[in-house]
């Protein structure tokens, strides 16, 4: 089952599933919510879609705006140096905790929207990621009741802004740029999903292959990062984990690769999909260049 969060061509934000070339718009039938988080925080949520199917209307997918599939997520917790491959290239000792970083949901554009070049940056990188989407949902959850948590996967872009990442320790300025963290393009349930382990992901910037790796490559793999996650927060149905990123990053290629107007990038998850975004300069600039800059 495939879940896309979209815009119709009126411009009314709504949710579906995805069945080939079209889409069957579930919003509100049968008593359903009216997007994804509320979706997802219904008991039996994907058996009631499957039985409202019969009476969707149906669009053609080619004339709905992708929207992020959580579009209004409680909480985005991101996860740095979380892939052996990467933690090699940056030169870090391996992590005995999860790194977590937050990004805000105003940053978010879904599959086919442009990414956007901050125009403070040089420095706009590329970071292909396991999105997990939030369920059922809970508090201090046991590696063993985790996975019940997992709604769904999907794949996130965790475009970096890696000069302002870098002017302190603290990341949140170089990962919250609006436009920036591509989300999509739908979720794929558990059961279609499979096991997480040998799937690949793939970054590609102009079609070359960037980052290429597996999900086995995870330090922390999806059980441990929903409970750690649920410890330090009550974990609510639409939040959204981002597992990190595979070795291969912009910033750490010789001579580096950044991201510039123009450049497609997809990144391609067995068992999800392609995210694809072309990137875009931001037109929006500073009216003076403050003395930080």
């Amino acid at each position: 089952m495939r879940v896309i969060s979209f815009s119709d061509l009126s411009g009314r934000q709504t949710y579906g599933l995805v069945d080939g070339d079209t889409v069957l718009d579930m919003a509100g039938l049968d008593g359903l919510p009216n997007d994804v988080r509320g979706l997802v925080a219904t008991d039996g949520w994907a058996r009631t879609l499957a039985a409202a199917v019969a009476s969707a209307p149906r669009l053609n997918l080619k004339d709905v705006t992708f929207l992020p599939v959580v579009t209004n997520p409680s909480k985005i917790l991101c996860v740095g140096i979380n892939y052996a491959s990467h933690v090699i290239e940056t030169g870090r000792e391996m992590p005995a905790k999860p790194m977590i970083f937050t990004r805000f949901a105003s940053s978010q554009i879904g599959h086919a929207q442009p990414l956007l070049k901050p125009a403070v940056s040089s420095r706009f990188d590329f970071e292909g990621e396991l999105a997990v989407i939030v369920g059922k949902g809970g508090r201090y959850l046991s590696k063993t009741e985790s996975l019940e948590a997992v709604a769904g996967y999907s794949i996130y872009n965790d475009g970096s802004v890696r000069d302002w990442q870098r002017h302190t320790l603290q990341w949140t300025p170089g990962k919250n740029f609006p436009a920036t963290g591509a989300f999509g393009p739908w979720l794929v349930t558990p059961d279609e999903m499979g096991p997480i382990g040998t799937q690949r992901i793939v970054t590609r910037v102009n079609g070359k292959v960037m980052q290429d790796g597996r999900l086995d490559d995870l330090i922390f793999d999806v059980r441990c990062l929903v409970s750690y996650c649920s410890h330090f927060t009550p974990l609510e149905p639409g939040d959204v984990i981002i597992t990190g990123t595979t070795g291969g990053v912009g910033a750490f290629r010789e001579p580096p690769v950044w991201l510039e107007a123009g450049d497609v990038v997809d990144v391609e998850i067995d068992g999800i999909g392609v995210l694809s975004n072309a990137v875009a300069d931001d037109t929006l600039r500073p009216r003076e260049r403050g003395e930080w800059l």
